[in-house]
């Protein structure tokens, strides 16, 4: 059996349509099979909420009298990123607050923003003929300014390693708080819920795909950084880090209910983003795929006092695992925790899945597709030469 795009968008409309969520899906799945449950079902909705720190917010402040064209910025007393025009600026969510150490950074400007509060802008320039004004102190707010709109550069990881410790003393990592001696485990991927496991090859998610972002509407706007095909498989699915999205979406569509501030001791603050895809079944090869469950899928473990781009993976645990709350490391039962929010994913998928029903999300056909073959390169120190 094959849908189109055009089919579901009609049912949609219609209020005919047939969604549920990859849970639902896996449960139909397991009790009607595959083929049956291919015919029932249009759409499967995905969530993920978890600490994405490649993402930031570009801003356009508008122009002052006289105008200014800043050559730096500081909001709320963290720097933002000026080299563009005159009064545009990115706030990146790991930027640290000036001389504040590690407890405040970019995502909570970010955050500010969102729940509607006013934040303190101040800029300096070098002032020219058509810029004469030279800095600028006050305050913005969603309401005053122009253009507000999150772009992040890497999300969604389609799945990640799973963070633990050999050494004789604790880590503070961007996978939290790693105890020594093997004393926990850590991971951060929705596992069945996660977008990007649900459709592994990408065949319905590319560039312009509509997505649920932050509590708002986004796009998949290009491949995520360090994205990559060349990656083992289990089950059908990637078991280590692979595939991930760069996306878009205005900040002004947004809630603090899906996109939070976070601060990781002894590593600096991230962001919170919650993202949900709509897989449109068009076939049985989808169904299979948006069916594939927490103890088929599969996480390398990593042991993080190796201090290399090149650690190798100890052993692989699946997420049925992970979620029971220990795993087993060298004869020793290990606590797991995870960074990502499996009740906020839940939530994603419902509210998808709600809004699509209502006919308030409707699916979009990718423009382009995301790259089939794709490998991560490494950066070495080397030569002019070498590098050419």
């Amino acid at each position: 059996m094959k849908r189109t795009y055009e089919e579901i968008n009609a049912k949609i409309e219609k209020g005919d349509a047939v969604v549920m969520t990859a849970e639902e899906a896996i449960q139909l799945v397991e009790s009607q099979g595959v083929e049956k449950a291919t015919k029932e079902v249009d759409v499967v909705t995905t969530g993920t909420f978890g600490a994405m720190c490649s993402s930031g917010a570009f801003i356009n402040f508008g122009h002052s009298e006289p105008p200014i064209k800043m050559q730096k910025v500081w909001l709320n007393n963290v720097p933002a990123y000026t080299g563009l025009a005159a009064v545009d600026a990115y706030i990146g969510a790991t930027e640290l607050r000036d001389g504040d150490g590690m407890e405040y950074g970019g995502a909570h400007v970010i955050e500010s923003l969102v729940r509607g509060e006013a934040v303190h802008l101040r800029a300096s320039a070098y002032g020219t003929d058509c810029y004469p004004r030279r800095d600028i102190d006050t305050y913005i707010s969603l309401k005053s300014v122009n253009q507000a709109y999150m772009f992040n550069p890497r999300n969604a990881y389609q799945n990640y390693g799973v963070a633990t410790n050999s050494s004789e003393k604790a880590m503070f990592t961007y996978m939290g708080k790693l105890l020594p001696h093997y004393g926990n485990a850590t991971y951060c991927s929705a596992g069945q819920l996660s977008p990007l496991l649900k459709d592994p090859k990408l065949r319905t998610i590319g560039i312009g795909t509509r997505i649920f972002l932050g509590g708002g509407i986004g796009y998949v706007a290009w491949e995520g950084t360090q994205f990559k095909t060349s990656v083992p498989e289990r089950n059908g699915v990637p078991s280590s880090a692979g595939r991930n999205l760069a996306v878009i979406g205005d900040l002004r569509g947004m809630s603090d209910e899906f996109l939070r501030a976070l601060n990781f001791h002894g590593y600096g603050p991230s962001l919170g983003v919650g993202i949900g895809v709509p897989i449109p079944i068009l076939d049985e090869d989808l169904m299979r795929s948006a069916s594939v469950r927490d103890d088929q899928i599969y996480a390398p473990v990593l042991d993080y006092a190796i201090q290399s781009r090149n650690r190798k993976p100890m052993m692989e645990v699946n997420y049925a695992q992970l979620r029971s709350g220990t795993v087993e490391l060298f004869g020793k039962k290990v606590k797991t925790s995870s960074l990502s929010s499996y009740f906020k994913a839940r939530m994603i998928a419902e509210r998808l899945k709600s809004m699509i029903m209502k006919n308030e999300f409707q699916l979009t056909e990718a423009v382009v597709p995301l790259p089939t073959s794709r490998e991560q390169r490494p950066l070495d120190v080397c030569s002019k030469e070498e590098v050419l």
